[in-house]
């Protein structure tokens, strides 16, 4: 598959846990509209469990319960700003330059 037609990732995972794809399209369908809107949200979210655990992690004595459930929140946070952002580098068109590809 080329670039501009590999499936979409979407932003959520189905009941059993699995990646969900949406087949390409002009991108202005009901579910690409939802997915976009869904990654708005949890870049969102993620931004703001960050903004509260660098407060929390500056106070010296935040009870470790509240430090715990912190580092829950950013795990979830963190595991849906990388599927955001594997699902929008899948959508880049490739480029014959690969000499700022990551090694593997």
């Amino acid at each position: 598959m080329t670039a501009y037609t590999a499936l979409r990732l979407l932003p959520w995972l189905s009941p059993e846990g699995k990646p969900c794809f949406l087949a390409p399209g002009d991108g202005n369908g009901v579910v690409s509209r939802l997915a976009d809107e869904t990654e708005v949200r949890q870049l969102t979210e993620g931004l703001d469990v960050l903004r509260s655990a660098r407060r929390l992690l500056d106070d010296p004595v935040s009870p470790n319960a509240e430090v715990r459930y912190t580092a829950i929140r950013l795990t979830e946070c963190l595991a849906d700003v990388l599927r955001v952002a594997e699902s929008r580098g899948r959508r880049l068109p490739a480029t014959d330059d690969d000499s700022d590809a990551l090694p593997t």
